[in-house]
């Protein structure tokens, strides 16, 4: 890709600045001649190998991976009506195989329970087999009709991470959905993207659960946007797919299930809680690149100079950091220009002045700037790069909270909504929800708010002025 050193349009105008960061600092191209697909380059398909491998990381510590097909057939994906009908506008659908039709058509999974859950049935036979819990990472498929938007609304999720966990009580099964919540916050923090968590109305529910956990985080312009959902889907699914097992006492009771996920959102989080003006801005974790080096080269001491960054970069390698030595011929601003749009978060800068004293200047990704005696760079770097990531947290974390507004009436929900995320107290009636949503042009995401940005309380309605406790109220993606 040729490199362009224009400006980035301002991250104030973040609709233009988004769209623009995703080209230039080489995450997907759009240009994929099917609207809603698109297509990583290298560099962005890297941050998301390192974002899953954190994920299935997690995952692993109690799931185990697996994999089920992508097409499921007609006979199976209409067994759940209240899953059907919450997928029904949204299904691609196989009809031919060559210029055979097909005797069953075959879905695209758009979610995967119904290819699951039939396997399910056939797995799980007594007590002895529960818990069950697996995970995979796939591509699923959605016709998506609204405005679609690079990592955020697609037609292909190429990134689809999915558990499902079958258990021999609710009270399991109510537990690991608590047991999820704490994976995904532990995920958004090693991405150093704070999030609030809420439980959804029952209109706005997974297709077929008992109810809905979400997990959100506040986009710079102001929207929430969904990066990770939790359900607890009780003894639907076990029902419609005869998942049984046998207790302890011989007799055969049905299972109850849960299902989470989260999708390539979460890189898109990361891109845009984080990124700035100059381009991406990566915490360490996720930079396929955590160190550039640049090597300032002044007169005729190029070899030394060219020597003494190389030693530098054996010592971070095999310290394991991911390095690389930028020696192209080009001006030193141009190479700052480049790293800094893809993100790198230290550069690290040596010239013949370091050398004579033994020193190196190592820069952050935002700005600040350090020198340290070079025959104790990977210690200093440790250290630079652990600061680094605890201020992505905080500066992220003061965002959020500038970005939330606690109100008491549907004038001052609708001022607040404009900007960030508004905290009123509601019912829970669906009636009180229409007139706030009517109200502020927003939507109700939901109660049962974690969140250490915000307190919990009763109060009055905003809508009716009966008994209500705090609920999240924002434009959503």
């Amino acid at each position: 890709m040729e490199e362009d050193t224009g400006a980035l349009p301002r991250k104030e105008d973040f609709s233009q600045w988004y769209n623009e960061v995703l080209w230039r600092a080489e995450i997907m191209d759009v240009r994929y001649p099917v609207k809603g697909l698109y297509v990583w380059y290298p560099h962005g398909f890297a941050i998301r190998k390192r974002v899953y491998g954190i994920l299935r990381g997690l995952m692993d510590r109690d799931h185990a991976e697996t994999l089920f097909p992508l097409l499921i057939p007609e006979t199976e994906f209409m067994k759940e009506a209240a899953h059907i009908k919450g997928f029904e506008d949204e299904v691609y659908w196989v009809t031919h195989g060559g210029r055979n039709e097909l005797d069953v058509p075959l879905a695209l999974r758009p979610t995967s329970e119904t290819a699951i859950y039939p396997m399910y049935s056939l797995w799980i036979r007594s007590h002895t087999d529960l818990p069950l819990k697996l995970y995979q990472i796939v591509n699923t498929f959605r016709y998506e009709t609204k405005h679609t938007r690079p990592l955020i609304r697609l037609r292909e999720i190429t990134s689809f991470k999915e558990a499902h966990t079958v258990h021999a009580t609710r009270e399991e099964a109510a537990v690991q959905v608590e047991t999820a919540l704490g994976l995904y916050r532990e995920f958004y923090d090693r991405l150093r993207v704070p999030v609030i968590i809420s439980r959804r109305p029952d209109w706005d529910k997974f297709p077929g659960a008992d109810y809905t956990m979400a997990v959100d985080t506040v986009m710079p312009d102001g929207k929430m946007l969904q990066i990770g959902t939790a359900h607890m889907l009780g003894d639907h699914f076990s029902r419609t797919y005869d998942i049984t097992f046998e207790d302890a006492n011989g007799e055969r009771r049905y299972a109850y299930q849960t299902c989470y996920g989260i999708s390539e959102r979460s890189i898109a989080a990361t891109i845009s809680v984080h990124g700035d003006d100059r381009g991406l801005v990566l915490p360490p974790e996720v930079a396929p690149i955590a160190i550039v080096i640049v090597p300032i080269i002044v007169g005729k001491r190029r070899e030394e100079v060219l020597s003494a960054a190389a030693t530098v970069e054996k010592d971070l390698r095999n310290a394991g950091f991911t390095v690389k030595l930028d020696d192209r011929d080009m001006r030193p601003g141009a190479k700052y220009y480049h790293w800094e749009m893809r993100g790198v978060p230290l550069r690290v800068e040596i010239g013949p002045r370091d050398i004579d004293a033994n020193t190196v200047v190592a820069v952050t990704r935002l700005g600040r700037k350090i020198t340290l005696d070079r025959r104790g760079v990977v210690e200093g770097v440790i250290s630079v790069l652990a600061e680094f990531g605890e201020e992505l947290s905080q500066t992220a974390r003061q965002a959020m909270a500038d970005r939330i507004a606690v109100t008491d009436t549907l004038e001052e929900t609708a001022e607040a909504v404009k900007r960030g995320v508004a905290v009123v107290h509601w019912c829970g009636s669906k009636e009180c929800a229409e007139k706030i949503e009517a109200a502020t042009d927003a939507s109700i995401l939901g109660s049962d708010i974690r969140s250490d940005l915000i307190t919990v309380s009763a109060g009055p309605c905003i809508a009716c002025g009966g008994n209500g406790t705090s609920t999240l109220v924002a434009r959503t993606y």
